[in-house]
């Protein structure tokens, strides 16, 4: 045991004297004006190397984000499959009565029904009849051709997740300017009477928010952070300002 015990610490010994033999020899080495350049020039291939990387990291990053939305809206195109599948097989057997009665002879009686319903349709508000527009999202392409100095340390998420609240605040908006006025409580009523206010001739078929509507409808902060992405939006044409009467409009593009 004494033997082995020590030709290990002799071992262990040499070990250390060869790693600062080969210590004094890279640093003599280092010292030569002849490698001076190279180990130099290692140096600055070694700082490209970790910016590249860095990039290449935050590009999967990117892409892996953008595959889970993709995964979202897939998942969400199945369902509403599923759901029309699904209305589709289970029609009412009422319907079917009905139509069964009118290919049986009964077309007089279906036109009166028709002649009935057409002038209800015609009486719907024509307000309903344009969908509310949202402002897609801003893509990685996109976001790159964004000049450095509107960019700042924002993130392509950090932005993307302004334009999905912007989206929330146009969509609860217009779904009040759809409603009946019958059905509003107090506080929607005044609501609505603002929004009517602050119509002008150039926002006229147009979808629009201010800044009282965002933070009535989404948690943003409508601070210095909120206005730089705003000029990103901007920049990607997402959202256009119209300014009157001392207001600033945010119009969806």
């Amino acid at each position: 045991m004494a033997s082995a015990d020590l030709e290990g610490l002799c071992f262990h010994i040499n070990t250390k004297i060869s790693a600062i033999k080969k210590t004094l020899q890279l640093r003599n080495i280092g010292q030569e004006p002849s490698l001076k350049s190279m180990l130099c020039k290692i140096g600055h291939e070694m700082v490209f190397l970790h910016d590249l990387l860095n990039k290449m990291e935050a590009e999967v990053q990117e892409q892996e984000k953008l595959k889970n939305l993709l995964k979202e809206l897939q998942k969400s195109a199945e369902r509403q499959q599923k759901e029309a599948q699904h209305l589709h097989e289970n029609i009412p057997p009422h319907l079917l009565k009905r139509t069964q009665t009118c290919i049986a002879g009964l077309a007089a009686k279906c036109e009166e029904q028709t002649k009935v319903v057409e002038p209800k349709r015609a009486k719907k508000p024509t307000k309903e009849s344009q969908p509310i527009k949202e402002a897609p999202l801003i893509t990685a392409e996109e976001f790159k051709s964004v000049p450095a100095y509107m960019k700042g340390r924002l993130t392509c998420d950090q932005v993307n997740a302004v334009v999905q609240d912007m989206n929330k605040a146009v969509v609860a908006k217009y779904k009040i300017m759809h409603q009946p006025l019958k059905s509003m409580n107090a506080a929607v009523r005044n609501l609505y009477h603002r929004f009517l206010e602050e119509e002008t001739k150039d926002t006229k078929g147009q979808f629009f928010v201010v800044e009282a509507d965002i933070k009535e409808f989404t948690p943003l902060k409508v601070d210095k952070r909120f206005h730089s992405i705003l000029n990103i939006l901007r920049h990607c044409q997402r959202v256009r300002e119209v300014r009157g009467s001392g207001l600033v409009r945010y119009a969806i593009c």
